[in-house]
């Protein structure tokens, strides 16, 4: 075999820096490529750790790849926490006391629980959720509990009411907010939210702060206390405020870093050789409109592995240009998704139908400019949709009723769900007196996605 003509190492397994991995051994067959990280051997799926704590998965269930993978790619594993980089010698120091070298770096650490700096913060039975150590380490904290609290009102603190409630826990669950979150949902999906956490039991407690963690004689959570002067008791507390980026271990270094490691388009950092992907990247400048400096989603975190992989490989390196921005989540059994541009609020620039079944579980919104009628952004809660289609309606500025004319496009799997876009159409027609009407098209034309 010839010999390596570079030593590529990436610290991080998870979605970002396997990516990059996989992509570069398929561009360069002659690079060394070492991927480090001290939370397990492989690479796992970190969107199923609620589903290994319900009992519906294993954790070898949530390995996309055989374990023979790696050996077979030639793509070498290590277990090691990383404490030091000297970047002007090139060298990684571990944790237990081992020197790597490489030539080219790759920082794909992901993110860490935030803490909320509250008294009682570090007793026993207060965690976040994000690591598969979190994980093993909430199946010993809640143990024969018999109640808990759940702080932050975003996804995961959603998944972790959700596990809780699946061993019949009791959950109280606490949303400094008016709507659980209303700082990204229009009024009305967050008020569905709403309804659908309370109809799982889940004792959702809206405009309420934690104030103080309350610990026993022996270091343990027992009780917490509210900014509305009431007390709790649990013996366990979910802290899920969100995540930053995790360069904890960076910050004292002549790494350039903010929130997170500042990249340009091309995940370049201010050093030579050094690269940032995924949930710790902070780009210098915006990479789209709708888009974020600190993009901290599974899909997003796989292209910037593929991007980076094809810019190392090939002689012709292109920006990080990731298009319409999409998203999807789960309220217990109600999914979520997302297109383009949907704010909480908007101004008068911008006009949106909204419509929800009879029974308050499914709705579908449309956000679109009032002065041309280009459809800007999509939210749709218990309908499955096809992002092709509203990747291509948002991308080509489709008008609002062309739009609606062809819904019926949209629908992703009609064997399994009803129809709802005739519901939607109807509405749309009765309160504006018009008679848009479905185009029709063909059976084959409707499964296959094609474009119109």
């Amino acid at each position: 075999m010839s010999k390596p003509d570079k030593k590529i190492v990436i610290i991080g397994n998870g979605i970002s820096g396997i990516t990059c991995a996989r992509n570069i051994r398929k561009g360069d067959d002659l690079a060394e490529i070492l991927v480090i990280s001290g939370e397990t051997d492989h690479f796992f799926s970190r969107t199923a750790l609620m589903y290994i704590y319900m009992g519906h998965m294993r954790y070898e269930h949530t390995k996309p790849y055989e374990d023979w993978f790696w050996d077979k790619n030639r793509i070498n594993l290590l277990k090691a926490w990383i404490e030091i980089v000297d970047f002007d010698n090139k060298l990684l120091f571990c944790h237990d006391g081992n020197k790597i070298n490489y030539d080219i770096l790759i920082l794909a650490t992901g993110s860490r629980p935030n803490k909320l700096g509250l008294t009682g913060q570090e007793l026993h039975g207060v965690q976040g959720l994000y690591s598969i150590q979190d994980l093993e380490l909430m199946e010993e904290n809640t143990q024969d509990i018999q109640k808990a609290v759940v702080v932050g009102g975003g996804l995961i603190g959603i998944e972790m009411a959700e596990m809780l409630a699946s061993r019949k826990i009791p959950v109280t669950f606490l949303v400094r907010e008016k709507n659980f979150w209303d700082n990204v949902l229009p009024l009305e999906e967050a008020e569905l939210v709403n309804r659908h956490i309370r109809e799982h039991h889940i004792d959702l407690r809206l405009e309420t702060e934690l104030e103080e963690i309350i610990g026993d004689e022996e270091n343990r959570v027992k009780g917490i206390r509210t900014n509305k002067g009431e007390t709790i008791n649990c013996e366990f507390v979910g802290l899920t405020v969100g995540v930053s980026p995790n360069i904890s271990f960076l910050r004292d270094t002549k790494l350039d870093t903010n929130r997170g490691i500042l990249v340009d388009q091309y995940f370049k950092t201010n050093i030579s050789d050094v690269y940032a992907i995924g949930d710790c990247a902070e780009f210098k400048e915006i990479p789209g409109p709708g888009r974020k400096n600190i993009e901290q989603v599974w899909y997003t975190g796989r292209m910037h592995g593929e991007t980076l992989a094809h810019n190392l490989t090939s002689s012709n390196p292109k920006p990080y240009r990731p298009g319409i921005w999409f998203n999807s989540a789960k309220f217990f059994d109600i999914e979520y998704q997302t297109y383009g541009w949907v704010p909480p609020v908007w101004d008068s620039k911008f006009s949106c139908f909204y419509w929800e079944d009879s029974y308050g579980k499914v709705c579908l919104r449309l956000i679109y400019e009032s002065e041309t009628g280009k459809i800007t952004g999509v939210n749709a809660f218990g309908m499955r949709l096809r992002h092709e289609f509203f990747d291509q309606v948002i991308s080509e500025g489709w008008k609002f009723e062309k739009v609606l004319e062809n819904l019926e496009q949209a629908n992703f799997n009609p064997e399994f769900y009803k129809p709802y876009f005739k519901d939607v159409l109807e509405k749309y027609n009765k309160e504006t007196g018009r008679n848009i009407l479905f185009k029709k098209v063909p059976f084959f034309k409707r499964l296959t996605g094609m474009r119109t």
